[in-house]
């Protein structure tokens, strides 16, 4: 692979995570950031540090919403494909700013999709979310399953960015994949997910809290296999299409944190809290179709991820103390 490759949302998660994996491939890669502050921004710096010692790669401080930004730097990069992962993230504080994530999720796709056009770039990776499904009583959920029923704005917004990626697919022949990722864990992974905010309370002595009553479950996906997902669809993508990535397994939140006890060595502190509006009772992939299509093929589970994944945290504890976090 050595396109040149376009990133927004570079420097969070998941894009850090890409562009590392994609300039080891020998692509040249852009990447945009605006380093929004739903956390510190000294993480997503950190985030950044390998890749901005590559000579291939080229970062950008900026939001998607800017449209004469983007432009510029489509001009002058003239890349081959964009993975747009940009986006505001989290259901809950969706509910709270709901004008805010379609601001961003929405308008920063309608923008980069506009940019795109005029730039005669027409080959898209879309990031969406296994969260269109809503509270699906059918599992595990397919691509062919009804998504009219998101229960949170967050789920909304990306549902209507599947649906404005299909329009410019339609109207200027894109080429675009739109990919349902299903919880994502791993290494960089954001601190206000279940498995940074577990491991670190376990380990601090601090009290875990699990809303419901700990049955709920979710189909958790290790960072490495939805990189091995995104870059299979860069190479492939063609037409317009969906796939969900996901390891196509479920866990319960109490399972979790059993598991997290066990390579911890320590026992959670739990508290019940009742459940939150917008969480979805379940998540499961059915990836069939992406294993065909991408020939995507999952291959961290779930405890060998959380014991590497906390192999990383003692790391980080012996270097710096707990009391860093």
């Amino acid at each position: 692979m050595t396109e040149r490759i376009f990133v927004t949302g570079a420097a969070g998660f998941i894009g850090s995570n890409l562009v590392d994996s994609l300039l080891k491939n020998g692509c040249t890669v852009i990447g945009i950031d605006n380093f929004d502050p739903f956390y510190d921004r000294a993480i997503k710096e950190d985030n950044l540090k390998n890749a901005l010692q590559h000579p291939e790669f080229h970062f950008l401080e900026g939001d998607v919403r800017n449209v004469e930004l983007v432009s510029k730097s489509f001009s002058d990069f003239k890349p081959s494909v964009v993975v747009h992962l940009a986006a505001k993230a989290g259901v809950q504080p969706s509910l709270v700013n709901p004008q805010a994530y379609f601001d961003v999720n929405l308008m920063g796709t309608l923008n980069l999709l506009e940019v795109m056009r005029k730039n005669n770039i027409k080959r898209l990776i879309f990031a969406s979310s296994s969260s269109v499904y809503g509270n699906s009583l059918k599992v595990p959920f397919s691509e062919k399953d009804n998504v009219d029923f998101p229960i949170s704005p967050y789920a909304a917004s990306k549902k209507a960015g599947e649906q404005l990626c299909f329009t410019y697919h339609h109207l200027y022949n894109f080429d675009i994949f739109c990919l349902r990722f299903f919880t994502v864990y791993g290494p960089r992974q954001r601190p206000d997910l279940a498995i940074c905010k577990f491991s670190k309370a376990i380990l601090k002595d601090e009290p875990i809290f699990l809303y419901g009553d700990g049955t709920s479950s979710r189909d958790y996906t290790h960072i490495s296999d939805i990189i091995q997902g995104i870059k299979a669809a860069i190479k492939k993508v063609k037409g317009y299409d969906i796939f969900n990535l996901g390891e196509s397994s479920r866990i319960s939140l109490r399972d979790l944190v059993s598991i997290i006890e066990k390579y911890t060595l320590k026992k959670a502190r739990i508290e019940y809290l009742p459940m939150k509006d917008g969480d979805v009772n379940q998540t499961f992939a059915d990836i069939r179709k992406a294993q065909k299509k991408l020939s995507y093929k999952p291959e961290v589970d779930i405890n060998t991820g959380i014991k590497n994944y906390l192999a990383g945290l003692n790391k980080e504890i012996d270097t710096n103390g707990l009391s860093s976090w």
